[in-house]
C-alpha cells in the first residue's frame, strides 16, 4: 500500500492488493492507531473509501483510495495541578515517577483534585494522547497510601506497547513489605485466587473461585519491637497483578501488612504512619526502542524511620 499525507490529520491510503476488513488495513497502515481507535472513526464517518463512507465489514479491494481524517486529541476535562512530582525518567513516550504516599493515581468519587493525573497534565506538555483524549496514560496503579515506581504511557502506541507487556507478565515489579509476625521460612511462593469479597464489597478476598494470583516472596530481614512482637521485612514480586494482591495475600497467609486499616488485625502492637508497602523497582522494555530499562526508587523516609524503631534479629 501507500500513505500520503495530505495535511496533519488526514492520511490517504492507496490499496495495491485485495485485503482484510477495512479496520485491519488502516491499523497496519498506521501503526500509531489501535483497532479500537481504528473501528471509532470509521463509526464516526471519519474513513472513506473512493469518497463513501463504508461499513465496518467493508474488505479493502486493489485500487481503493482510503482517506482517514484522525481528529486531534481533545481536551479533557480533569484540571491540570501544579502538584510536587519526584520525576525519575522522561522521554517522548514515557513517564516514570515515584509516587507519594497519600496521593490517588486517577480522579474517582471523592478525589476530583491533587491525584497524579492531575500533577502529569500540568508537568507534561508534549502529550500526544491516550483514545482521542489529551491525558496521560496509565498502565497500572499503586493503592493510594502505597508509593513507589510507576509507569505512564505519553501516546496510544506507548500504552498499547506497555498493556502487552504487563498483560504477559514481563514486567518485574518489586516491593518492599513488613508483616506482622515471624515468617519461618526464607522464601516462597503464594498461589491463592482472589476476588471481591462476598460482604464487603469494597474489599478483595481470596475465594475459590476468584482470579488466580500468584506472589514470590523472599526475607530481607526479621525484627521485634520493645514488647518482643516479630515482624518480618520482605521483598515481594508481584507474579500476576490483582487488586490488593499482596495485602489481601499476607493477610489470608497469617501476616498482614504492618499499618494496614483495611486487611491488617483489629489491634496492631504498633502504630504505622500507613500500610508498609513501597514499590521499589520496575523493569520494562522501553516501548520504543526496546532497551530493558529498570527504575528504582529507595524506601521513603516515613517508612525507614519505623523500620529504625524495631531491633534486628541477629
Amino acid at each position: 500500500m501507500t500513505v500520503e499525507v495530505d495535511r496533519d490529520s488526514t492520511f490517504t491510503l492507496l490499496a495495491d492488493a485485495d485485503g482484510g476488513r477495512i479496520d485491519s488495513f488502516i491499523a497496519e497502515a498506521l501503526p500509531d492507531l489501535s483497532r479500537t481507535a481504528v473501528q471509532r472513526l470509521v463509526d464516526a464517518g471519519e474513513v472513506t473509501v473512493n469518497e463513501a463512507v463504508p461499513r465496518s465489514s467493508y474488505r479493502v479491494r486493489r485500487g481503493d483510495t482510503v482517506v482517514v481524517h484522525i481528529t486531534p486529541p481533545q481536551p479533557v476535562t480533569l484540571s491540570p495541578e501544579v502538584l510536587p512530582l519526584d520525576i525519575l525518567y522522561e522521554d517522548a513516550d514515557i513517564l516514570v515517577v515515584n509516587k507519594a504516599a497519600g496521593m490517588v493515581v486517577h480522579p474517582g468519587a471523592g478525589n476530583l483534585s491533587g491525584t497524579l493525573v492531575n500533577a502529569l497534565l500540568a508537568h507534561c506538555t508534549d502529550l500526544q494522547g491516550i483514545g482521542g483524549e489529551l491525558r496521560p496514560g496509565i498502565v497500572h496503579r499503586l493503592d493510594k497510601d502505597t508509593s513507589g515506581v510507576m509507569v505512564v504511557a505519553k501516546h496510544d502506541r506507548a500504552i498499547r506497547a506497555l498493556q502487552r507487556q504487563f498483560k504477559e507478565r514481563e514486567v518485574r515489579k518489586t516491593y518492599v513489605a513488613l508483616v506482622i509476625g515471624n515468617i519461618a521460612q526464607d522464601e516462597g511462593v503464594i498461589e491463592a485466587p482472589i476476588g471481591r469479597h462476598r460482604v464487603h464489597r469494597q474489599r478483595m478476598a481470596v475465594i475459590a473461585d476468584g482470579k488466580p494470583a500468584r506472589t514470590r516472596w523472599k526475607v530481607r530481614g526479621r525484627y521485634h519491637d520493645d514488647q518482643n512482637h516479630p515482624y518480618t521485612l520482605l521483598d515481594v514480586r508481584l507474579l500476576t497483578g490483582r487488586t490488593h494482591q499482596i495485602r489481601v495475600h499476607f493477610a489470608w497467609l497469617g501476616f498482614p501488612l504492618v499499618g494496614d486499616a483495611v486487611y491488617g488485625p483489629a489491634y496492631s502492637p504498633l502504630s504505622a504512619p500507613r500500610q508498609f508497602l513501597h514499590a521499589r523497582a520496575l523493569t520494562l522494555l522501553h516501548p520504543t526502542t526496546e532497551e530493558k530499562m529498570t527504575f528504582s526508587a529507595p524506601l521513603p523516609e516515613d517508612l525507614a524511620q519505623f523500620l529504625a524503631t524495631l531491633t534486628p534479629v541477629i
